[in-house]
């Protein structure tokens, strides 16, 4: 099981800092969204249970192009091209910022925490339909884009990419997800972890670790 928010081993006042995953913890992300953008919902619903689609993706997020995906698509499984298509042209749909968590996030900037977000994310995506639509990312101290770096949660070089960058050892930061194997990877390097279910247990679980008031 992952660390708790306050891991046995790790006083409270040794948190300092918070890195945030950000698909569905701090922008909700609908891929059947998209994707019925493009086919309609039933094809889209067809196309997410028998189609491998969290693997196909998971490649763009570790840096595989749009282009070589959807190629691949195309030649391997033509009867999907159109599903595949439709979820790039129509990405933006799948987005929408989840308010109540980016509020704890205000509230920790307005505190003066270190935040930084660590993203499972293609660099193509983020870059044209994140970076620039969501406020949220400007009260982060920086973001770590799996595309970009090419490597992907939950191989453990990324979280210590985002920690290096924090300026923060992976025993000062607090790492928040809703995948719990993401969350138990970093908690393997020294992180405490949370795993996300909605904001008001969130709060309190940062409370708890001293980042907010209780």
């Amino acid at each position: 099981m992952p660390r708790s928010a306050v891991p046995s081993s790790t006083p409270a006042t040794d948190v300092a800092g918070v890195v945030w995953d950000l698909g569905n913890v701090l922008i909700d992300w609908q891929p059947l969204a998209a994707v019925a953008a493009g086919v309609g919902d039933a094809e889209a619903r067809r196309f997410l249970a028998e189609f491998d689609f969290g693997a196909w993706n998971h490649a763009c997020d570790a840096g595989r192009s749009w282009a070589d995906a959807l190629a691949e698509l195309d030649r391997l499984h033509p009867e999907w091209s159109p599903h595949g298509h439709a979820y790039h042209r129509h990405f933006p749909a799948a987005l929408s910022e989840l308010p109540a968590s980016v509020a704890v996030v205000r509230e920790l900037h307005a505190a003066g925490v270190p935040q930084c977000g660590l993203t499972n994310w293609s660099h193509e995506l983020y870059q044209a339909h994140a970076a620039g639509r969501f406020d949220l990312l400007d009260l982060l101290d920086h973001v770590v884009v799996s595309g970009t770096e090419r490597i992907a949660k939950p191989d453990p070089r990324i979280f210590l990419l985002a920690a290096e960058r924090s300026g923060l050892v992976p025993e000062q930061l607090v790492f928040v997800d809703d995948n719990v194997g993401n969350v138990e990877a970093a908690a393997s390097l020294g992180m405490a972890g949370i795993v996300f279910t909605d904001a008001p247990t969130l709060r309190a679980e940062l409370a708890a670790l001293g980042l907010l008031p209780g």
